[in-house]
């Protein structure tokens, strides 16, 4: 018999339900209320997301962000900002207690990341983890030059090609591990660095071809384009397969969801904990 998960498939969201339900079921899971969750998410609207350590005046262009009509919201897991648009967003909530996680924060995301791994080779794409290998690649996983998300490397990132092709963030309290990202079906560039300050013109035309460089969205790796629901069946049937474990739909109550809305109200919603730092 496989352990069995919960799969909740949240559908578009607001950008702060979105935060608050991974939060809520990373609660319920450390009380024993559930067991492990793999959930699928999307955006709505389109969102840029920040990291819990990412300073907003010196690093983002709310200008920007609100005359494209994306939503703006901080995670509560580290890393840089990611805008949620065309993608597939996953969440995976396990007990750091889990004999199958290792202690180490970058084994387990190695671990977990099998599962988004086995969802891309069931697209047809050769994908594998790259390790950064020079002493520089290893400084810049400290000390990130760029506050784009798939700008910065970091251990065991998902590659095809030479390219980075998932972003993913995780965070570790009450005892559980929240690991999520984004799998990029389409991208488009000029309006993610839209979304940055840079100093000049010159430095973010640069950043931006390097960025071209570095990450790569599915359907600019595919003849035919991979449509939401078949990034859905793909990746559901990966995690299944790299995690070794079989996924069962679950429905939230309506405690939950009143639940979920009050923690978005009280925190994703709030200007202090949205502008802060």
């Amino acid at each position: 018999m496989k352990e069995q998960w919960y799969f909740i498939d949240s559908g578009a969201c607001s950008p702060s339900y979105n935060m608050a339900l991974d939060e809520a079921l990373l609660e319920w899971h450390s009380k024993g209320d559930i067991p492990p969750v793999v959930r699928f998410y999307e955006w709505n609207p389109a969102t840029l997301s920040i990291g819990y350590f990412q300073k907003v005046e010196k690093e983002i262009n709310l200008e920007a962000v609100h005359q494209h009509g994306y939503g703006f919201v901080r995670r509560p897991t580290g890393g840089r900002a990611v805008l949620h648009d065309q993608e597939l967003t996953y969440s995976v909530i396990v007990s750091e207690e889990h004999p199958e996680m290792p202690q180490s924060v970058t084994e387990a995301y190695r671990v977990i990341s099998n599962g988004i791994l086995e969802g891309f080779r069931n697209l047809g794409l050769e994908a594998y983890f790259a390790v950064p290998q020079t002493d520089e690649e290893r400084a810049g996983l400290k000390n990130p030059r760029s506050a784009v998300c798939f700008d910065a490397p970091s251990w065991y990132e998902l590659v095809v090609e030479g390219r980075k092709v998932a972003g993913s963030a995780q965070t570790r309290q009450k005892g559980v591990i929240l690991q999520h990202g984004s799998i990029l079906l389409d991208i488009d560039e000029d309006k993610l660095f839209d979304c940055f300050k840079f100093t000049n013109d010159r430095v973010r035309e640069r950043m931006q071809r390097a960025f071209g460089k570095k990450a790569v969205a599915i359907n600019d790796l595919r003849d035919e384009n991979v449509e939401i629901v078949e990034a859905r069946r793909a990746f559901k049937t990966g995690f299944e397969q790299g995690l070794d474990i079989e996924l069962v739909p679950y429905e939230l109550t309506e405690d939950q969801l009143l639940y979920v809305e009050e923690i978005a109200k009280r925190r994703y919603e709030n200007d202090e904990w949205t502008y802060r730092r």
